[in-house]
Order: C-alpha cells, then sequence, then structure tokens
C-alpha cells in the first residue's frame, strides 16, 4: 500500500476511535471543506424519499478474500476498465456474485486517490433500490470497492448490442422510471444533494429482473443545500450527454443530470446511440421532431410498433422538457416522475415557454456548440460497474 499517501486516506480506515462509516463523512467532509450538512427532508408526490434513507451497512473485505474471489483476477474475470479503474467479477464462498472495482497501479497520483475516496465517500452513504449499493472496500495491496454484480449487465449493453434480441416495451418503460426514482433520490433524498454528472445508458445497471441501478460515482460532486450551483474545472463527462450550461461555463447542479436523463430518455425510445457513426448527437437528431410532435418517428423500428402508445408519448414530453438548453425551463427529477406516471398532456400549459425563450433554445444551435467545445472537455472512461456475465 505504498501509494497510498494522503492523510485522508489514514483518516478513512482509522478504526480505533470510530466506526468506519463515520469516518468516511469525515473524511469527505475534508476532501469538499466547503460544503455543510444538508439535513433539509424535502417531501415527493410521487415517491418518498426517505423510505430508502435507512442507514447504508459496508465492511472491510480482506485482500485474500477479493483475490480468492476473482481467481487472483484472472484476466478471464476482467469485465470492464476504464482510464483509472477495472473491473473484476468474483464469487464468494458463499455463492455470492460480486464486483470488484480496482483502482490501477499505473494511477499513483494523489489526485487519482481523491477521486476514488470521492467515490467511496459518496456512493458508501447511499441506499435505494435505484442506486448501486456498495458492499465493501478493501486497501490491502491497492485500493478496491465490491459491489454485488449485476448479471444482466448496463442498459448500454442490452440495448445496443446487435447479437441480442430487441429490449421490449415494457422493460424499457421499467427501465426509465426507476432510474427516474433512482436520480430523483440522489438529488433530493440523499443526506447531501449528489450531482452524478455522468447519467448515460452504460453508466446503469440492471437486476436480474431489469431493475436500474445508477452506478459509476467516479464523477459525483456533492452540493450543499444553500448554493444554487457549482462550478467545476476542468469540465469531464461524455460527449452527447452535456448539458450547454456545464460545456460552456462549468456550472453544475441538478438540471445538469436532468438534461442527460433527457437524453437517456430518447436512447430508450429510439434505440439510438447518444453521438451516431455520423457524429451527430441524439438529442439534435430528436429536436425537431419533438417539436413537430412526431414522436412516433423517435420509435426505435425494431420494437415493431409493440408499445403503449400513452407511455410513449409520456417518455418523448418528458425528454422534450429535459434537454431545453435553458436549465430554467428544465423540469426537478420530481415533476419528471409526475410527468412519465401521471402524464404530461395536461400540464403541456404549463411548461409552455415564452416566444422569446424558444427563439433562444433555436439559437442555441446544440450540435455546433459541442464540436466548438468538444476539444475544452474530457470523456470519462466507461467504468460500469459489470457487463454482460
Amino acid at each position: 500500500m505504498k501509494y497510498i499517501r494522503t492523510n485522508s486516506f489514514k483518516r478513512l480506515f482509522s478504526l480505533k476511535r470510530r466506526s468506519l462509516e463515520e469516518d468516511v463523512a469525515n473524511t469527505q467532509h475534508g476532501v469538499f471543506e466547503e460544503e455543510e450538512e444538508d439535513n433539509r427532508k424535502e417531501s415527493s408526490k410521487i415517491v418518498s424519499v426517505t423510505e430508502h434513507s435507512q442507514r447504508p451497512s459496508w465492511r472491510c473485505f480482506s485482500f485474500e478474500e477479493i483475490s480468492l474471489a476473482t481467481n487472483a483476477f484472472s484476466s478471464e474475470n476482467l469485465v470492464g476498465k476504464g482510464g483509472y479503474a477495472e473491473v473484476y467479477k468474483g464469487v464468494r464462498k458463499d455463492g455470492e456474485e460480486i464486483a470488484v472495482k480496482r483502482l490501477t497501479k499505473a494511477s499513483t497520483d494523489e489526485r487519482k486517490e481523491k477521486d476514488f475516496l470521492t467515490e467511496i465517500g459518496t456512493i458508501g452513504h447511499v441506499c435505494h433500490p435505484n442506486v448501486l449499493s456498495l458492499l465493501g472496500c478493501c486497501i490491502d495491496n491497492g485500493l478496491y470497492l465490491i459491489f454485488q454484480f449485476s448479471s444482466k449487465g448496463t442498459v448500454a449493453s442490452l440495448l445496443h448490442d446487435a447479437n441480442l434480441p430487441s429490449m421490449d416495451w415494457k422493460t424499457r418503460y421499467k427501465i426509465a422510471i426507476g432510474t427516474a426514482r433512482g436520480l430523483h433520490y440522489l438529488h433530493k433524498g440523499c443526506q447531501r444533494r449528489i450531482i452524478h454528472r455522468d447519467i448515460k445508458s452504460s453508466n446503469i445497471l440492471l437486476t436480474a429482473d431489469f431493475e436500474p441501478q445508477i452506478s459509476d460515482f467516479g464523477l459525483a460532486k456533492w452540493l450543499p443545500s444553500q448554493w444554487t450551483h457549482h462550478s467545476i474545472a476542468p469540465i469531464e463527462g461524455t460527449f452527447g450527454h452535456l448539458a450547454p450550461e456545464y460545456f460552456m461555463h462549468g456550472i453544475v447542479d441538478e438540471k445538469t443530470d436532468v438534461f442527460a436523463f433527457g437524453v437517456f430518455l430518447l436512447e430508450i425510445v429510439s434505440g439510438r446511440k447518444p453521438v451516431d457513426a455520423s457524429h451527430q448527437s441524439l438529442h439534435c437528431w430528436a429536436k425537431p421532431l419533438l417539436n413537430r410532435d412526431e414522436v412516433e418517428k423517435l420509435v426505435d423500428p425494431r420494437l415493431q410498433g409493440a408499445l403503449d402508445v400513452l407511455q410513449l408519448k409520456r417518455l418523448a414530453f418528458a425528454a422534450s422538457l429535459c434537454i431545453r438548453a435553458s436549465s430554467a425551463w428544465r423540469p426537478t427529477m420530481n415533476e419528471v416522475l409526475e410527468v412519465l406516471m401521471e402524464g404530461g398532456d395536461t400540464d403541456k400549459e404549463r411548461w409552455k415557454m415564452p416566444e422569446e425563450e424558444e427563439d433562444q433554445e433555436e439559437f442555441w444551435g446544440f450540435e455546433d456548440l459541442e464540436y466548438e467545445c468538444h476539444s475544452s472537455f474530457s470523456v470519462s472512461p466507461e467504468d460500469s460497474i459489470s457487463t454482460s456475465s
């Protein structure tokens, strides 16, 4: 453990005077000293934000335990690889399947250690069926996070693999609702507001019954309640998902995730990737169709019309609201859930923008702006916790 140098890691795993979980909270506070505790509890008409807020439970694993489970980190068990981490599938002695995320030994700089610590401190304090749960961690012979293994892989792997049958509409709609619930929990149900910053189909894992779980908190930020936004540099994220105010000015708040979720909804409906082979972004392709209310042209042709039209209209309307250029005119995730589950037809007047705002939407020219700014931000690695088994 020679490359673990910072005092933060020493504090994180000092178990003599406090529990591991309590120390993570204190260490996270040390990383973000400017952030204050957000204890405000907010209600939701769609889902109770305190329903799943029980105290998370995770523990320290020994290196021998995770090495045995992954067959000494055999290449045959490697299921994912990103810029600073590798993910291995493992099986514990009791038969439980786990995913072990290992910080690569080449990543020895202090910034990578802090990012890894941030992910521990963030995901270690969330508890919701639609957010990936942390089972534990290990700091022997490296840095490791241990999660439950998601046998169905990611939404991206199932949606875009040409060798797999097309995902049916019922499953797509379930994934959309579950992901919205998980994101709403991160924004409003946690002890602190969590901005994920990298919502995309490759970061949404699926359980055996196709329940979605938001994963990969490597870019996540805690935002204190009294702050309206947070400025971040350099800009990090995934091309095709970044909100205009983020890649232009580095401004991050809940609406940054809302924009990315809108792109995710379009991906679910259309079966298209966020950026196609011609480098056209999905939301640029979809926006004219949404403006003309030609939602049937958005639908994945592989569905062959086997879908619920009312649900389609709800998803399309929610997506149209989420990808608005002005963050002020995007809905919160609670309002997104209202549209998805209660219907948005009667609320279209409520969401109608003034003419000057609509003109501004056209002025932005998303696609041109993205290509102008493409060199100014980095693309995050595909650090999904698991792929198909």
